[in-house]
């Protein structure tokens, strides 16, 4: 199991390899920029190198590059789109140095026009920057449907995922939070979900998770996260996410609102649960 959480690269990739380890994790998650804005940090490629050879000999699970929320990859502003382009473009050139790290990002808020011109102006974007030898996968995460938001249903991400250019280098981030406000039953029918991913989607699509717990009830389409068993979702079902046998294997990472105690707690509580076999009850067939 790749179990992790969110980290800071501010200190620099080796730094956040050690902090992970620190904290029981095998895997983390960072932001590529600021998250709030746009500047980056300048890439020191010695210190990315340190950082594989760490996660190689502590067997790290794939790395997750998260965008920007300031960028909006659906907008039809002529400003924000550049910004987005730009900025999105400078990733991908970053992230080539990182091989073998994930890309995930929202799918964007289609704003004063309709969800169908959103998705397209998306993948024409991406269409439009992705590098046509990058190795880098795109994961599109699945979003809780607040205000304009797309990538909200399952049947929304595979018509984006079937628009882009080259299909073997996109995915799906799944964030627990975010599909449990949009409406789906991860917790009385953790199978139904996974049966309808599987057939909307395809769970060869599934690349990473975000394990979150959510303040709010399901089908609320509000998207406020909670610590793991804090919210709705609570431990069982959570741990049921990790013990599903057709969602192992990916990288899976916590966006609880911790700080790095609280998330060193978090791992050890879901490894103790998961060896318990606490979220097996929540597994409906």
């Amino acid at each position: 199991m790749f179990l992790g959480c969110h980290l800071s690269i501010s200190k620099g990739y080796l730094a956040a390899g050690k902090e992970a380890i620190g904290l029981g994790a095998n895997v983390f998650q960072f932001f590529t920029r600021n998250p709030r804005g746009s500047k980056a940090k300048e890439l020191d490629l010695e210190d990315v190198q340190a950082l594989l050879r760490l996660a190689k000999e502590e067997g790290f699970g794939p790395l997750v590059a998260h965008a920007p929320y300031t960028l909006n990859p659906a907008s039809f502003v002529p400003r924000v789109a550049k910004i987005t382009r730009d900025l999105l473009g400078d990733d991908f050139v970053r992230l080539a140095s990182l091989p073998g790290a994930f890309y995930n990002l929202h799918p964007g808020n289609y704003l004063d026009k309709d969800p169908q011109a959103g998705m397209d102006q998306t993948m024409a974007l991406l269409n439009e920057i992705y590098p046509k030898d990058s190795k880098t996968v795109v994961l599109l995460e699945t979003m809780a449907g607040k205000g304009t938001e797309i990538g909200r249903s399952f049947e929304e991400l595979a018509y984006m995922l079937e628009r882009f250019k080259r299909p073997e280098m996109i995915g799906v981030c799944l964030d627990t939070c975010h599909i449990f406000d949009a409406g789906y039953d991860i917790v009385a029918d953790l199978d139904g979900v996974v049966k309808a991913l599987d057939k909307v989607i395809g769970l060869d699509k599934l690349k990473a998770i975000h394990l979150n717990d959510s303040l709010n009830e399901m089908g609320s389409r509000k998207d406020r996260h909670a610590k793991i068993d804090e919210g709705q979702i609570g431990l069982t079902a959570l741990v049921a996410v990790l013990a599903h046998p057709q969602l192992s294997g990916r990288p899976v990472i916590l966006e609880t609102p911790n700080e790095l105690p609280g998330y060193a707690k978090e791992i050890k509580l879901l490894k103790d649960s998961l060896a318990k076999g606490q979220g097996q009850k929540a597994k409906v067939s």
